[in-house]
């Protein structure tokens, strides 16, 4: 049997290719019947659909998958997921590297293209780091999501609930209970 795996970790992918969607549709083309997605960071240990598939794998089955980012988090992680389904007689192609093999050689390219897709996180881990850091030095910055409401129409809402319940609010405003509940909390500190 022929699977495959794909992961996205961050909205932007679908961007740039990476789409759960995209990477489907290159998996079905290399053969794979029965794919497995996830929606997980890379640095998450906990990937339902991978541990799915690591479940069912059997001697003489494949997986596929798009680039080797994609299936392990790290060069260590990579090297024993790749050892243990050699061992089981599971052979992996990637499909921007070609097919996997348990020879010297083939080890010595999965170490070396592992370790650069780690490298390669581990980079953009830096640069998100130092631009965040650069960022919360104007005294504008905020982190988190941007406000979905202006100050004025916060206070519009809260001074409606003189009148009215926090349902009735919600359903004349459009704004959810909940954010009117904190927004209140935070107007009365």
């Amino acid at each position: 049997m022929q699977y495959g795996y794909c992961r996205v970790s961050t909205k932007n992918q679908a961007k740039d290719g990476n789409s759960l969607e995209a990477q489907e549709k290159l998996l079905r083309a290399a053969g794979a019947e029965i794919i497995f997605k996830d929606a997980f960071t890379g640095t998450k240990a906990d990937r339902p659909e991978l541990d799915k598939l690591k479940a069912i794998l059997k001697k003489g089955d494949k997986v596929i998958v798009t680039k080797l980012d994609r299936l392990a988090r790290s060069t260590e992680d990579g090297l024993n997921l790749v050892k243990h389904w050699h061992e089981q007689g599971i052979s992996i192609h990637v499909l921007n590297m070609g097919l996997i093999d348990h020879t010297p050689s083939g080890k010595l390219i999965l170490t070396v293209m592992l370790a650069f897709a780690e490298f390669e996180r581990d980079m953009i881990v830096e640069r998100t780091q130092e631009g965040r850091e650069i960022a919360r030095q104007n005294p504008n910055y905020r982190d988190g999501r941007k406000k979905k409401y202006t100050p004025q129409q916060m206070e519009h809402a809260l001074a409606m609930l003189k009148k009215n319940s926090y349902n009735q609010v919600a359903a004349m405003t459009g704004i959810s209970k909940s954010t009117l509940i904190r927004a209140n909390k935070e107007k009365i500190k």
